[in-house]
């Protein structure tokens, strides 16, 4: 039988610590078995001869013999400690959450020096993403450009956004911020919809892009990048932003031969502003491990869970030893 592991115990850790006033039991059958064992021996020496007693039983008891009644009270301690509810840590899957994959869809996405190109990869990743999220999480889909589309609201149905990612077309411009913005809304307008507890849904902002923002110029304007991520914070929506692309990306636009490298400075700072992480992918392989990672961040959450099974298992165990120590070394149950 394979014994479960009972974990470290911390006074914070149990439900009901008014059941360790049972242990006060325990000190007291401890001083009744040590009184009566002392007693028995006290009695034994003021009637008995023990020149006499020597040459007829000069095999003295064992210590063996305290075996089951040791074992009896440590099942008594392992029942106590299972009784005031031990607890601990359990990541479950999040049933009430919601996750905005926002994906720049500008021109500098159809570089190829991503194979086969910047945005097939992240609409290969971005599926295999919504695949792989917990089911219980609303899963929204956003695309910018100069402006900010939402392709798909938040929803459990994963088809859907599977489907949408593969019809992503390419925006001219970049508009971090309002993309930012615009998920925000919808996180507030779902939000408003969601059950099921007192407070809003938990949220995050999944952000691939590959570089600078260029509408607005200025990203500390009302509508730019980094005002939208302190609204973000303000909101305790933190943003996960992953730069994808390499430093040697190339693109044709309008006649032009142009390098489009990937920058991740901005993109930086906006993680930073709004207390989120920031993640970089230079092929599709990194940003499937960075989607990866996201899902088991945001795709679970740890709540305070039952361990007194362990503990009332092993108690079980040490009590059905101790009678079976009882059986086989004294002969009878412990007293």
């Amino acid at each position: 039988m394979t014994v479960p592991m009972l974990g470290p115990l911390t006074a914070s850790g149990f439900a009901h610590k008014w059941c360790f006033l049972f242990l006060l039991v325990v000190l007291g059958l401890v001083g009744l078995y040590v009184g009566v064992q002392l007693s028995r021996h006290k009695r034994m020496l003021r009637f008995a001869n023990m020149e006499l007693l020597d040459s007829v039983s000069p095999n003295r008891p064992s210590r063996w013999r305290h075996l089951a009644a040791i074992l009896l009270l440590c099942s008594l301690l392992l029942l106590t400690v299972g009784l005031a509810g031990p607890t601990r840590d359990v990541r479950i899957p999040r049933n009430r959450a919601v996750v905005m994959l926002v994906i720049d869809g500008s021109p500098s996405m159809r570089t190829t020096d991503v194979s086969p190109s910047r945005l097939a990869a992240a609409e290969q990743a971005g599926k295999q993403f919504a695949d792989e999220l917990t089911p219980g999480i609303n899963l929204g889909l956003i695309e910018f450009g100069g402006s900010a589309i939402v392709l798909v609201s938040p929803t459990t149905n994963r088809e859907a956004t599977k489907i949408t990612i593969d019809k992503l077309q390419v925006i001219k411009r970049t508009a971090i911020g309002e993309s930012i913005f615009t998920a925000l809304q919808t996180i507030a307008t779902v939000g408003a919809v969601i059950g099921g507890g007192d407070t809003p849904p938990p949220a995050r902002i999944v952000l691939l892009s590959d570089g600078e923002e260029n509408m607005p110029t200025n990203p500390d304007a009302p509508t730019g990048a980094f005002t939208a991520a302190r609204t973000a914070k303000d909101q305790g929506v933190p943003i996960s932003k992953i730069s994808f692309g390499t430093p040697e990306g190339y693109i044709d636009l309008d006649n032009e031969h142009l390098s489009v490298p990937v920058a991740g400075e901005t993109l930086k700072k906006v993680a930073e502003l709004s207390s989120g992480s920031m993640h970089n992918a230079a092929n599709i392989d990194q940003l499937k491990e960075v989607y990866a990672t996201l899902q088991q961040q945001f795709g679970y959450e740890t709540i305070r869970g039952d361990a007194s099974t362990g503990w009332f298992r092993l108690g079980a165990m040490v009590l059905a030893t101790s009678a079976l120590a009882a059986l086989l070394v004294n002969r009878r149950l412990p007293t």
